[in-house]
């Protein structure tokens, strides 16, 4: 495997995660709480140890692994997220994603998604052109716990709300054309966007925090307050909503 491209090994770590938390969830011998717990476990357990094998001489960065400053000290840092929507991978939902990036000097170059759910890998060395966008918009939103910012903007916009899991589908669904705007700003963390900014990036997607600044990752303080991923005709119109949803 060491012949593997950064992009070509982050797609097979992504492809390969995702079938371990499959059949891990298969087997059906555990309560929610604990199938959530045993998939981020085996997930993590076989990334980790893949990437310090096949990568030894980049840093790392992982939701359910001890964070360390030994990355800080790196140019190229693999940021991961073994299971992104645990809720909805224990309820034997399609909305959840493994999530595997590079990010280089502060940026999100490389990544893969994998939707286990729907037997789907997105990545960002194989873009396809993006599909014809709908009227009025889609915006995707927490089915849970939608921001407020989110949903003012998307009745300023017109925009129907499309409810879904994890950070990875949402983002995912803007790259398929099943939305055309994700907008987030009820924080996330490092490992919840890289991966995903790295593929909607590569399809020629807007990408950039909630005030249009640009997503920088491999940082001390890995939380990460605002997200917009969107088609790029949406751009400065959400960005304008956003910034008059915040004043007082």
């Amino acid at each position: 495997m060491s012949a593997l491209t950064d992009a070509e090994l982050a797609a097979h770590l992504a492809d390969v995660a995702g079938k371990l938390l499959l059949q891990v969830r298969a087997c059906g011998l555990m309560s929610l709480k604990a199938l959530g717990k045993a998939g981020d476990n085996t997930a993590n357990q076989y990334l980790i140890h893949a990437i310090r094998e096949q990568r030894p001489d980049d840093g790392l960065l992982s939701e359910e692994s001890k964070d360390t400053e030994d990355r800080l000290s790196k140019s190229r840092v693999w940021i991961i997220d073994p299971v992104d929507g645990t809720r909805e991978y224990g309820e034997a939902r399609t909305d959840w994603a493994v999530h595997v990036a590079l990010a280089i000097d502060g940026v999100a170059t490389v990544g893969a998604v994998a939707l286990p759910g729907l037997d789907l890998i997105l990545r960002s060395d194989r873009p396809a052109p993006l599909p014809p966008a709908a009227t009025p918009p889609r915006m995707v939103v927490s089915r849970t716990r939608p921001a407020a910012e989110a949903l003012a903007v998307a009745e300023a916009i017109g925009a129907e709300l499309v409810p879904m899991g994890s950070a990875g589908a949402k983002a995912m669904a803007i790259v398929r054309g099943e939305a055309e705007i994700y907008l987030h700003t009820g924080g996330q963390y490092e490992w919840d966007s890289c991966a995903p900014v790295a593929v909607a990036a590569a399809y020629g997607l807007h990408v950039s925090r909630a005030d249009g600044s640009p997503l920088i990752y491999n940082q001390r303080d890995t939380y990460m307050p605002d997200l917009l991923i969107c088609r790029p005709e949406w751009a400065d119109r959400v960005l304008e909503m956003v910034t008059k949803a915040r004043l007082p």
